[in-house]
């Protein structure tokens, strides 16, 4: 008969190496796809490409998103996924030249950059050492990104500068906010699947960033 303590010690360890596993996969997948965004972003910026609009860039992330979602336990999940960060890099560069071609925009481009970068590194270490369960974030997250989503749609359609500096900054939270959520998932079991931590940990940085450079133009006067 299996003693139930080492029986439970071997489940224990399986558990540990499966988590270790896709928080290597899913952070291994990040830095790469990150980069691939970068290489887009650039290459967009270097022909100096415009923007797709608001509709296409709406229909091509929330498509991408659907194909990654539904092909995410197939190795072809994996090519989606580079298609979603790469068309998002794209997206990303002609910002980035609007923002290079105002004075002080470098400054602000990198300040934006560096900042994403101290809080996606600040927050996730925060939620790998302390190993803190943020599930209960899950509810309001869902409902404050919704609300951010259709608010902003509206302070372009309706043309509304303060509303979208609003919802910048409550991007920039609720961001922090998935960073945490979605890193603590993947400690203790409740995301397995690699493709996916990896899809919403760079959605959140891509947001963040873009959030950040909307707050930090304002505050330099060039929005």
């Amino acid at each position: 008969m299996n003693n139930p303590s080492i029986v439970t010690a071997s489940l224990n360890q399986t558990a540990t190496l499966s988590t270790n596993k896709v928080i290597r996969n899913t952070y291994t997948l990040l830095s790469v796809t990150l980069l691939f965004s970068a290489l887009t972003a650039g290459v967009s910026m270097t022909l100096n490409l415009p923007h797709p609009g608001l509709l296409l860039t709406l229909g091509g992330y929330f498509g991408l998103l659907f194909l990654t979602t539904k092909f995410r336990d197939r190795a072809l999940g994996l090519a989606f996924v580079f298609a979603l960060t790469g068309f998002m890099g794209y997206t990303l560069g002609p910002i980035l030249n609007a923002y290079l071609a105002l004075p002080n925009g470098g400054q602000v481009v990198m300040a934006a950059m560096g900042a994403t970068g101290a809080i996606f590194l600040g927050l996730s270490a925060y939620a790998l050492t302390s190993r803190k369960d943020f599930s209960f974030m899950g509810s309001f997250l869902m409902v404050g990104i919704l609300v951010a989503f259709l608010a902003g749609l509206g302070a372009v359609f309706f043309e509304m500068p303060g509303l979208s500096l609003a919802v910048s900054s409550m991007f920039v939270l609720l961001m922090a906010g998935l960073i945490l959520y979605q890193t603590s998932a993947i400690i203790h079991g409740g995301e397995t699947n690699y493709i996916m931590a990896t899809v919403t940990l760079y959605v959140s940085i891509f947001n963040l960033f873009t959030s950040l450079l909307h707050l930090l133009g304002f505050m330099n006067g060039e929005d």
